[in-house]
């Protein structure tokens, strides 16, 4: 079991394989972390799969509009959405997207991250200074190199359950 320094600025991800423990970064990016405690504790991670898993790169997930595998769940829509949240501006930093870091997943405008998010599968140092960095998995990330591949995937693994270790 990881050693959680920091219960408020951890998150427990529940995946069918295991628990995946992240340790936030609010020094680097409160805001971006201060929304996925404010989603979590909400509930509207639960259930939400991961719809864009490629190989060798990352997992993203976090559509809460559209990625709800219990509720109105169409495949082809996951990924549009984010949440009723307004965007969140960009907070890079040196920070790099070494394996196992969450970034916050966004459209062409910087400024436009909401509710989706990804986990790098491997160092993915092209992304620096151009995606949000703001945690990183402490514990777990065997359970995240087995979810399912794909864009989107056949059959999409999903976040049972997303929450604030403070909360647990």
């Amino acid at each position: 079991m990881a050693e959680i320094k920091d219960p408020e600025n951890t998150v427990v991800i529940e995946l069918k394989n295991g628990r995946v423990t992240v340790e936030l970064l609010p020094d680097i990016a409160p805001d971006h972390c201060a929304r996925m405690k404010e989603l979590a504790r909400e509930g509207a991670y639960d259930n939400v799969v991961f719809h864009r898993v490629i190989d060798g790169f990352m997992a993203q997930t976090g559509d809460v509009q559209n990625g709800n595998a219990e509720e109105g769940f169409n495949i082809r829509l996951a990924g549009t959405g984010g949440s009723d949240k307004p965007n969140l501006k960009a907070e890079f930093s040196g920070i790099p997207h070494d394996r196992g870091t969450i970034g916050a997943a966004r459209s062409q405008d910087p400024n436009s991250a909401n509710s989706q998010f990804f986990i790098n599968f491997a160092d993915n140092h092209f992304l620096n200074r151009q995606y949000t960095v703001y945690g990183r998995v402490i514990e777990g990330m065997e359970h995240v190199d087995a979810i399912a591949r794909g864009e989107p995937p056949a059959n999409p693994d999903r976040m049972i359950s997303v929450k604030v270790a403070a909360d647990a």
